[in-house]
């Protein structure tokens, strides 16, 4: 008996240690963050044209490890063209919007999904009538407040 006992607790210790643990435990239990709480009117960013409306969403997250936002560019609103140091994904709602990586022009609208690679030299410009709501999303270089 205490040969099978001794044989469990090695097993088990053996279980453990190929199984390492996170390498950044999360902040706490999740929890539900509400879009109009995180909202804020303002020119769109990297020199860009016009106003929009932000929503730092994953911004009230404590210990996050990525960003993600929503962002409604009014008419004629830009995002400036900017150099990204991580890939970034921007996802329309709905609108329009004609997205620029490295030099070529591509017309999204709503359901289309750009995926941005590290180094890409980016931006977005609203095209049309209706506002171009869009999602985005990308990684931090560290975890953060």
């Amino acid at each position: 008996m205490l040969i099978l006992s001794l044989t469990v607790l090695l097993t088990a210790g053996a279980m453990q240690e190929s199984h390492p643990a996170p390498a950044s435990p999360p902040a706490g239990v999740g929890f539900v963050i509400h879009e109009a709480d995180t909202m804020v009117r303002q020119p769109p960013p990297h020199n860009g044209t016009g106003m929009s409306t932000a929503y730092r969403i994953s911004g009230v997250a404590p210990n996050r490890s990525m960003q993600f936002r929503k962002r409604v560019m009014h008419p004629g609103s830009s995002i400036g063209l900017h150099v990204i140091a991580h890939d970034e994904v921007y996802h329309v709602v709905s609108g329009e919007g004609d997205v620029t990586t490295d030099g070529i022009t591509t017309r999204m609208k709503a359901g289309d999904t750009a995926y941005l690679y590290d180094g890409g030299n980016v931006g977005i410009q609203q095209v049309g009538e209706d506002d171009l709501v869009l999602i985005i999303a990308y990684p931090l270089a560290r975890r953060t407040d």
